[in-house]
């Protein structure tokens, strides 16, 4: 606290009770900001020794700056690199030489996944810029104390960080998954306590070699879509049948002969009569065509739902009999219709 409040060299004297020498020590600045001390041990130095010493400090200052600089030029040239890679527009020959993640222990090109973190919605329009860079510096700052030189980028908010999955092909995969979750569940504590804005972390599926970057971050972008306060962190893996759902709502909202169909017919009878056949259809199928289970996520009795089925195969054209037709209407009111056992 004295040597870094003290404009210039301090002399400290030895401690009481102990055989340490008495020491001169310096705060290397540069401009306002302190980037570490220089320490000598008085054991007889010369007068001009607190001169010397604060030469030194402004010489270790500028190689500081200096070592600074080429730092953030190859951290901004590995961001510049990871944003090519997750658009498919990089080389990935090129960039493994770079990144250092060339050929792994069994000779095929080193395994990777992509970590996606994003700030939550909640977060105001004035600060979120700021807070997404905080947040870039906090990702970059964990990724090297754990893999040293790393490609951290932000691209439209999200945080992408290039993870390697060290060890040999198919060797403990989950082990592997549970370091890299690890990772990411730490930033999101840390930057929620620091930004103090909650943070959400995707990780895509882990690739062969950095030609499959692209695959992982689009596995990423989607964990990130299926978040919430319960789930702020997740790999693909732990929210396939989510992710594959949504995937599945988009595909089919895209062609009309697979948004076709009689689910359209059922929510435009429950809309003008005010019946509940589509919530009792998805529940009754939620529930593995069980009726009694059926009647249990409902609330009701089982005869209910058996009269409300029936009533809807006769009002509506629906064959519950066939194994497709079930399938299909399942699929198509749980997303396009976005209906479920709880609804």
């Amino acid at each position: 606290r004295v040597l870094f409040a003290a404009e210039g060299v301090v002399r400290l004297p030895a401690r009481a009770g102990s055989d340490n020498l008495p020491r001169l020590a310096v705060a290397v600045r540069a401009g306002g900001e302190t980037l570490g001390s220089l320490w000598v041990v008085d054991d007889g130095l010369a007068p001009d020794a607190e001169e010397a010493l604060a030469q030194g400090a402004s010489t270790a200052a500028l190689l500081l700056l200096r070592a600074r600089a080429a730092q953030e030029l190859a951290r901004h040239q590995n961001g510049d690199l990871l944003r090519r890679l997750l658009d498919g527009t990089a080389d990935p020959a090129g960039a493994a030489h770079r990144l250092g993640m060339g050929l792994g222990p069994d000779g095929n090109p080193a395994r990777v996944r992509v970590a996606a973190f994003v700030l939550d919605s909640s977060v105001s329009a004035a600060d979120v810029e700021q807070t997404a860079l905080r947040l870039l510096d906090l990702v970059r700052l964990q990724c090297e104390a754990r893999y040293g030189r790393h490609a951290v980028v932000l691209v439209d908010g999200v945080v992408y960080a290039l993870l390697p999955a060290l060890g040999e092909r198919g060797g403990a995969p989950r082990r592997r998954t549970n370091s890299h979750r690890g990772l990411a569940e730490d930033i999101v504590r840390r930057a929620g306590q620091a930004l103090r804005v909650p943070v959400r972390a995707g990780l895509g599926d882990v690739v062969g070699g950095l030609a499959e970057v692209r695959a992982s971050r689009d596995d990423a972008d989607l964990v990130l879509r299926v978040l919430g306060p319960e789930l702020p962190v997740a790999t693909v893996e732990e929210v396939r049948p989510r992710v594959t759902l949504l995937r599945l709502t988009e595909v089919l909202g895209e062609r009309r002969e697979l948004s076709a169909g009689g689910w359209r017919r059922v929510l435009a009878h429950d809309a003008e009569h005010g019946t509940e056949y589509a919530r009792t259809l998805v529940a009754w199928l939620d529930a593995g065509c069980d009726m009694a289970g059926a009647a249990q996520l409902l609330a009701v009795h089982a005869n209910t739902c058996r009269y409300r089925l029936r009533q809807a195969q006769q009002q509506l054209g629906i064959d519950l009999d066939d194994p497709d037709e079930r399938l299909v209407l399942w699929l198509q009111l749980r997303t396009l219709g976005g209906l479920g056992s709880r609804h």
